[in-house]
């Protein structure tokens, strides 16, 4: 059991991605806490995949589908539009090989089945594929890449299959020449031939899409397109086509639904140099009130609306005149850009629109401070709460979550939460992606660690904070743990550094303390977040991984600072703020680039009860006074207009100055 425990809290995220817990995850959490729960301890059954797998082999050879038979097919984990986060009908992989997981690829061959996936879900893929299939692990030097084992397995020239759609143009490229190489080819199939085999594949969602007023975007449709324009006129491209779902949001002030936690909507956007747009989504979301919407902000006769299904038709339509240079993103599906003459097609790691995007303006900044005063409103109350009421014992992970979330609801603009809360006592909180359900809830209690990752979407700001709390008397060797942890976070974020340098420069500070001790965790140490759009937002982010789309720092970024610590099969420790990167004023400015510095928006309180201030030095301690100083000046007053007795108490309470 000790042994398992182990293994299941050494499963990570990169940038802390959020997916469902598995069956797996589930119950090895339940045989840890078996004593207390007195509940069963079942493994979960695989699915069983040899009828599916023996109908899409006999796909890959039928010339209804395929204009030649497939030696191999490949079965990405991503949608047409490259998103971090999938809806129920775009989940392909999970679909053909019962592995839930959020990262991985499958490839089927006429005589294997292999799923690449990395160090996060190596047990959790082996109890959830049946014995069909073979798990390869990425990240192990041991294990062919995808490429070599394809070259290694199928015949010279054979022939390997995948949905144009579902793989982007710099990954099919890269791909494609390494088995060129090889002697074996990549070959583009229109047919999913999952597709085929997925008869109760969910309907794509098509709900109701709403405008987001100048109020909270700051800046009309007609300003942001008079940007991009002359973007494009500097790349000399007479097109643009965004495919990113949260770049069109962006870009014209609207916000959906479609996918469950992100404010997005199904659509493409084909810019053209002149100013005009055309916006392909499906009839059925777009309201009258959408239609005015985009005439008062982009202006009458500047926009046409067609049907998503015929987005391929249309830029088709636009490749005919032979002057025409189109311009995309090299993570836009390789199903769009093979479209366009390669003499005529534009790729670039970002568009102009990610870039803008990430960069603030003045009103999404106050947007941003604002959601993260009224989230600090919410987690007092919510911190308060639990500790009046966690003793008596009838509070548990999911009870917890669902209360944060109704505390959150009393707050001016909120929509949603902004992402499945993270809600985890003791070795729960070591699984990094954990996710309560009724089948791992386990109650809140005094005498271990519990760690609570939670965000909401505001029309004004989407938040992400992340707090880890002992309701009782820790051990040194938490408190130690929680302090190196701490001293990392507070040196991050009073670092000063050159404008423009790449977020992956910064990581080692958050690490530092840890290092020296011999300890470390395994994600990264910050992503970018959008206002009222994705939780996670690039291209910029902070970890030890070098990361060449981030097109470097500047003022008015806003990232996560959340490094942590976790142990396995004891608890986990992560404290995660945002932070604005703002203008700093050293004594001097090498070479006239300018310095920026973090200021950090998040104003819950650090836990007291956790810190071995023997550890911290007199600067560390009055950067964390001076902070929560700052949370009582925000926030109190605040709470005193709602009438919040205890969560000011609290406040107070965790807030005092501390010294040794």
């Amino acid at each position: 059991m000790f042994s398992i425990g182990v293994i299941v809290c050494k499963i990570s995220r990169q940038n802390k991605q959020f997916f469902p817990l598995s069956g797996w995850s589930r119950i090895h959490s339940l045989r840890f806490f078996g004593a207390c729960l007195n509940s069963p301890s079942e493994m979960p059954k695989a699915k069983s995949t040899s009828d599916l797998l023996k109908q899409l082999r006999a796909s890959m050879t039928n010339p209804k589908y395929v204009e030649k038979p497939l030696q191999g097919y490949i079965i990405p984990s991503a949608d047409a539009h490259n998103g971090e986060y999938l809806a129920d009908c775009d989940q392909f992989r999970a679909f053909i090989s019962g592995f839930n997981g959020s990262a991985g690829t499958a490839v089927v061959s006429q005589r294997d089945a292999c799923l690449w996936t990395d160090g996060r879900y190596y047990l959790q893929a082996t109890e959830e594929m049946d014995s069909n299939w073979t798990l390869m692990k990425e990240g192990d030097p041991n294990t062919l890449q995808k490429g070599q084992w394809l070259a290694k397995n199928l015949e010279v020239g054979g022939r390997v299959g995948v949905d144009p759609k579902l793989i982007t143009t710099q990954q099919f490229q890269s791909l494609q020449k390494e088995l060129d190489a090889a002697g074996r080819k990549l070959v583009p199939v229109a047919q999913n031939l999952i597709e085929l085999l997925w008869t109760e594949r969910p309907n794509r969602p098509v709900n109701p899409i709403r405008p987001l007023s100048v109020t909270f975007t700051g800046k009309p449709v007609k300003a942001k397109l008079a940007e991009v324009t002359a973007a494009m006129r500097s790349k000399r491209a007479d097109w643009l086509v965004l495919t990113a779902l949260d770049q069109i949001a962006w870009f014209l002030n609207l916000r959906g639904s479609d996918i469950e936690y992100n404010p997005v909507f199904f659509s493409y956007v084909i810019i053209k140099e002149d100013g005009t747009f055309t916006l392909f989504v499906d009839p059925r979301q777009v309201t009258e009130e959408v239609k005015q919407h985009l005439r008062s902000e982009a202006g009458d006769g500047s926009f046409t609306i067609e049907p998503y299904s015929r987005t391929e038709e249309a830029l088709k339509e636009r490749c005919l005149s032979l002057e025409s240079s189109i311009w995309f993103s090299e993570a836009s599906s390789y199903a769009l850009t093979r479209i366009v003459p390669e003499k005529r097609l534009i790729l670039t790691d970002t568009t102009p629109i990610e870039l803008m995007k990430a960069v603030k303006n003045p009103t999404e900044v106050k947007g941003m401070r604002n959601a993260h005063l009224k989230d600090a409103i919410a987690l007092c109350n919510y911190f308060a709460w639990l500790e009046k009421n966690v003793a008596a014992g009838n509070i548990t992970e999911v009870s917890g979550a669902k209360k944060l979330h109704e505390l959150r609801r009393l707050q001016p603009e909120f929509i949603g939460d902004s992402f499945a809360t993270i809600s985890s006592v003791g070795p729960h909180g070591a699984i990094i992606h954990y996710q309560p359900d009724e089948t791992s809830d386990v109650p809140i209690r005094t005498d271990c660690l519990y760690l609570c990752d939670s965000g909401a979407q505001f029309r004004d700001g989407t938040t992400d904070v992340t707090r880890t709390v002992h309701f009782g008397t820790p051990t040194d060797y938490e408190k130690e743990c929680y302090t190196r942890v701490l001293k990392g976070q507070l040196q991050l974020a009073s670092r000063i550094f050159p404008t423009k340098i790449r977020g992956n420069h910064l990581d080692s500070f958050a690490r530092e303390f840890l290092w020296d001790v011999g300890l470390d965790y395994a994600h990264g140490t910050g992503h970018g977040i959008g206002h009222y759009l994705n939780v996670h937002e690039g291209p910029m982010g902070i970890s030890w991984r070098p990361n060449s789309q981030d097109p470097g720092l500047e003022a008015n970024m806003f990232l996560s600072n959340e490094p942590g610590y976790y142990e396995d099969g004891k608890f986990g420790i992560r404290i995660e703020d945002i932070v604005q990167i703002v203008p700093a004023q050293p004594p001097h400015n090498f070479n006239n680039r300018g310095f920026l510095t973090f200021d950090t928006i998040t104003l819950v309180p650090k836990s007291l009860n956790l810190i071995n201030v023997s550890m911290l030095t007199d600067k560390e301690i009055e950067q964390l006074n001076n902070y929560h100083q700052e949370c009582r000046q925000a926030v109190g007053p605040l709470l005193d207009e709602q009438g919040a007795v205890e969560a000011k108490a609290w406040l107070w309470k965790e807030s005092e100055p501390i010294s040794r």
